[in-house]
């Protein structure tokens, strides 16, 4: 079949065509053979029929084609709606259109048009589902027709392919990156810079000079006998102190650790926690870098305007083979040691665990998920609990939002 392909997208011939000029060979030996001149006449008139049929397959189309804007981006699992129309400057009869999609987004689409008088246009539309993240090409829309005999066929490209960008799923989650976790006791990472308040909600204190009258809660005040002349107590609201206000996700790429199949299902929600995880920090105010298992996808970004990068960059990236041993060797050279990182990998070796607990032991804030599947080894588990990080189980399925939850309601 892949033969019959090839010869079809080369010479323009169908599999009858091909077994029609195939057969002239061994017809001109035979006629040799037996020196029979009609066998001869049957040979060259096949050849004929095959030339004459290339050169009815030749006819140009006269034809505008168009395709109804396609969004760059969209969102796994969203559905989106395509017109293509085709107007014929002048008559055309037996094409059929065919728009080529990936399977991830569904089948080609093909619509038979078997007369198309001159001005007139014919419009159809369809709809594909973004069923994976990724980048897809879709098209390009090509018009094919045969000759009387159906022994060759011609396409031509009417539109070309538009690209679109499949966005990752995204969850509302939280790693913690805001925690006193290094004030009890009060000692802090060697070179790190605290970012100067969190997001979370830490108690109530009493107001003091200096104190933003905007972090003031006048509910509470009231409560406890605040007045506008100035007696009683103020309360301040106060929030969680951050470690950092750089976050890293590193996510392992590592194609022998990942669950066979494609795609696997430990690599695609590997992803999707980096994805829910970096939108998180980008919406805090964060910067937020992701790192691969060959470089660097994503740095320095910042703001919500950059969200749109972050999950263009994993969109894109695939299973390759690096090692995570390798990766954590590379954030040894981070000269920003006050970095939270956050590991993703379906797979914690002893190499990665020693090179991780080296990495905590300089200061370093981890969060290590583990992105579990059926044959996960349990001895993984306990050796990711030994590094004394915090540790998000992540199992088919489940919520990641209820599963960072747990973990942080646990560590509180």
């Amino acid at each position: 079949m892949d033969v019959l392909a090839t010869a079809e997208r080369r010479l323009g011939l169908t599999p009858a065509g091909v077994a029609v000029a195939a057969l002239a060979v061994p017809g001109l030996v035979l006629g040799r053979a037996l020196e029979s001149r009609p066998v001869f006449l049957l040979v060259y008139g096949a050849l004929a029929v095959v030339g004459l049929s290339r050169l009815l397959a030749r006819r140009r189309l006269s034809v505008d084609a168009h395709r109804s804007t396609l969004p760059t981006r969209v969102r796994e699992s969203q559905v989106v709606d395509v017109e293509i129309s085709v107007t014929a400057r002048r008559r055309l009869a037996t094409v059929v259109l065919e728009e080529s999609l990936p399977d991830a987004l569904g089948t080609p689409v093909r619509v038979p048009v078997p007369l198309l008088p001159s001005g007139q246009t014919v419009q159809h539309g369809y709809r594909f589902t973004a069923r994976r993240r990724g980048v897809y090409a879709v098209g390009p829309l090509l018009a094919e027709w045969s000759d009387p005999f159906g022994l060759t066929r011609k396409r031509v490209e009417l539109a070309p392919a538009e690209t679109v960008i499949v966005h990752p799923s995204t969850e509302g989650v939280s790693d913690r990156v805001t925690s006193r976790e290094w004030e009890d006791p009060p000692v802090r990472p060697p070179q790190s810079r605290p970012w100067p308040s969190g997001f979370e909600f830490y108690g109530m204190r009493d107001y003091v000079i200096g104190d933003d009258p905007r972090r003031i809660n006048w509910l509470a005040t009231a409560r406890t006998g605040g007045t506008a002349d100035g007696s009683g107590r103020y309360l301040v609201r106060e929030s969680e102190q951050g470690i950092t206000d750089r976050v890293r996700i590193v996510l392992d790429t590592d194609r022998a650790q990942h669950a066979p199949g494609d795609p696997s299902e430990t690599f695609e929600r590997a992803v999707q926690v980096a994805a829910s995880l970096g939108v998180k920090h980008l919406a805090d105010g964060f910067s937020v870098a992701v790192e691969g298992g060959s470089g660097p996808l994503a740095r320095g970004l910042r703001g919500s305007r950059s969200r749109i990068p972050l999950l263009d960059a994993l969109a894109a990236v695939q299973p390759e083979r690096a090692s995570l041993a390798d990766v954590v060797d590379r954030l040894f050279l981070d000269p920003q040691r006050s970095t939270h990182n956050v590991v993703v990998t379906p797979h914690l070796d002893k190499e990665a665990a020693r090179r991780l607990s080296l990495l905590m032991s300089r200061g370093t804030s981890v969060v290590l998920v583990l992105v579990l599947w059926e044959d996960t080894d349990p001895a993984m588990v306990h050796r990711a609990a030994g590094l004394g990080c915090s540790v998000v189980e992540v199992k088919p399925g489940a919520s990641l939002a209820a599963t960072f939850a747990h973990v942080v309601a646990g560590a509180r």
